[in-house]
């Protein structure tokens, strides 16, 4: 393989900000990652950031939307979702109490999730997590 290619193949799909895509983009995950045992986990992640994104940020709004992207190789699946900003503050985990209906999608993800990361992306923000494929006991990457 020469050396600036990539065995990583990436998918990406932009959403208008109704809460029935994130239903979309769960089967949109689902779909590339049929027969991957991280898949089921792919599919919560996914749909957690897409809902976070359509309730917490300018994405739900009219004629907002988000996008996803996919990335997977050997030895991880990265899943993405920017949202639409306007949100005002960074996504973060949030400790709520047991009787809070929201709030708890984030930490779900980082509880699932080998590794969650937070940028900037365009007056909006961009969560990434990521599923290693192989790992070793204490929860690091082979």
């Amino acid at each position: 393989m020469h050396e600036y290619t990539s065995a990583a193949r990436v998918w990406g799909l932009t959403c208008p900000g109704f809460p029935e895509e994130v239903s979309r983009a769960r089967r949109w995950t689902r779909d590339i990652l049929r027969g991957s045992p991280l898949a089921e986990d792919a599919e919560l992640i996914v749909s957690e950031l897409s809902a976070n994104a359509i309730l917490h940020t300018a994405s739900g709004r009219d004629s907002g939307s988000f996008h996803l992207a996919l990335a997977v190789s050997a030895q991880v699946i990265a899943l993405s979702v920017t949202d639409g900003g306007g949100a005002g503050a960074v996504p973060k985990v949030e400790h709520q109490d047991q009787e809070a209906e929201h709030g708890r999608g984030l930490g779900m993800v980082t509880a699932i999730a080998h590794r969650v990361v937070v940028h900037d992306s365009d007056g909006g923000h961009t969560v990434t997590a990521e599923l290693f494929t192989d790992v070793h006991r204490g929860g690091h990457p082979c």
